[in-house]
């Protein structure tokens, strides 16, 4: 039976992302918020809106049972989890389909391969993806540690095989650091994670971050939607992306979307996937693989045409995938900014009522968020508000764009990174496209200085 209502796990700009793509297939929705989320866009849109529980998310937005009854008493068929909180819970997914509900997402083993870094690792270099030189798994003992990274020369990153966003991360230029970096990215992986397990990979010196959209229909056929370039970060957060990357050719493109597409058809892939890689002097060297839709999907979608969030809910359907990759045209430039309620050079998080909101507009400008007017931005969740995403037929005719839609974009009563994104758009370097992953923090340390 064909999909009919989908409960949306999650809140804020992406839950309205998923409701407006279910409402245009003739889909029902159901929201779930917490108690600070009553006001929320996305719950005064919804069909039906059931609370989960307080501000915590530990007690709403991952409470795995709250939202499992939610789904039975709203009489739900699918969940989609979005981005963030459970969207990479194997558990989560494998409740839901115990559930007799629709997982909009890939298959639960597909979600615990891909979320153990050292597993990934091995899994991807099976599927003939290019990988980093480092250890084959986990490494405790610090004499094999040592004789590895001799192998492969100094420096060497040490990282958590469980999670991410750069918790129980060491760059270790020597040997003599080498055991104390392992002690100390072991325990804060334990402290972050619950996993001490730590592995050894060469330390790129100056790469940028390019990742390939991908689609698979669980039944042996993927596909790719080319890359975006996630190069501009601080701390290993994500605060301009841009689709295609200024820095690959259509062949080159071409090429490694077909590597990636291919490993996705052999494992089988189902839904919505972005594989990372570190891109220096020509070379692609695998990090990870998202199992879900990214933030950041929204240029790929300007570039191709093509509405991932459908995607997903035709696969999770049944459906075969609504295009071939022979179909798929890369067209133009996109760019997506990431505005956030925090101080744009502090980044302390600013929560707060919003006083005035003036959205920017105009041909190929689209702005995804749940802002308005009296809504009062809570404390509890990440300080993210919108995505401003710009569509031009050039990179330059792109940023031209973007310059205006930020000049455009008007949030009062708190403060957001808007000013930071115009003093980037301002610099040769992202103007011109040569930057890498520590261009953004090393200009913020020469500003500061």
């Amino acid at each position: 039976m064909a999909i009919q209502r989908i409960l949306i796990a999650n809140r804020g700009e992406i839950a309205l992302r998923i409701h407006r793509a279910a409402h245009e297939m003739g889909i029902e929705t159901v929201a779930v918020h917490s108690t600070a989320d009553a006001d929320a866009m996305h719950v005064r849109l919804a069909d039906h809106a059931v609370c989960i529980g307080p501000p915590n998310a530990t007690d709403s937005y991952l409470n795995i049972a709250s939202i499992i009854s939610a789904a039975e008493i709203s009489h739900a068929d699918a969940i989609h989890p979005g981005y963030g909180f459970l969207s990479e819970n194997c558990k989560f997914a494998e409740i839901v389909e115990a559930h007799d509900l629709k997982w909009i997402g890939p298959k639960p083993e597909h979600i615990v391969t891909m979320g153990d870094k050292v597993q990934a690792k091995k899994t991807a270099g099976e599927l003939g993806l290019p990988l980093v030189p480092g250890s084959d798994g986990a490494v405790s003992d610090f004499n094999e540690a040592r004789k590895i990274a001799a192998e492969i020369g100094y420096p060497v990153i040490i990282k958590a095989a469980s999670g991410g966003g750069g918790r129980g991360m060491k760059v270790c230029n020597s040997e003599d650091q080498l055991e104390t970096l392992m002690q100390q990215a072991g325990s804060e992986a334990k402290a972050a994670f619950g996993d001490a397990t730590v592995y050894i990979e060469k330390y790129l010196g100056n790469p940028r971050h390019i990742e390939f959209q991908v689609f698979g229909d669980g039944n042996g056929n993927a596909i790719h939607l080319g890359e975006r370039d996630c190069s501009l970060q601080r701390r290993h957060q994500k605060v301009l992306e841009e689709a295609p990357s200024p820095v690959l050719s259509h062949e080159e493109r071409m090429r490694m979307g077909g590597i990636c597409a291919d490993a996705m058809a052999k494992m089988g892939y189902r839904g919505a996937g972005t594989i990372e890689f570190l891109w220096e002097n020509g070379e692609f060297y695998f990090i990870e693989m998202n199992t879900r839709l990214q933030v950041e999907h929204p240029v790929t979608e300007a570039i191709t045409g093509v509405d991932l969030v459908r995607e997903q809910i035709r696969i999770a359907d049944g459906q075969p995938l609504s295009v071939k990759q022979e179909e798929i045209e890369f067209k133009g430039h996109a760019i997506e900014c990431r505005i956030n309620a925090e101080d744009p050079w502090t980044f302390a998080p600013s929560p707060g009522l919003v006083t005035y909101y003036h959205a920017s507009g105009g041909m190929h400008v689209r702005v995804d968020s749940g802002l308005y007017a009296g809504y009062k931005i809570p404390p509890y969740y990440d300080s993210m508000i919108a995505k401003l995403i710009v569509y031009g037929r050039s990179r330059n005719g792109c940023m031209m764009r973007l310059k205006r839609a930020l000049e455009e974009m008007v949030v009062e009563g708190v403060k957001t990174n808007i000013p930071l994104h115009q003093e980037l758009l301002r610099q040769p370097d992202v103007e011109s496209g040569d930057y890498t992953i520590k261009w953004l923090e090393e200009w913020l340390a020469k500003r500061e200085g």
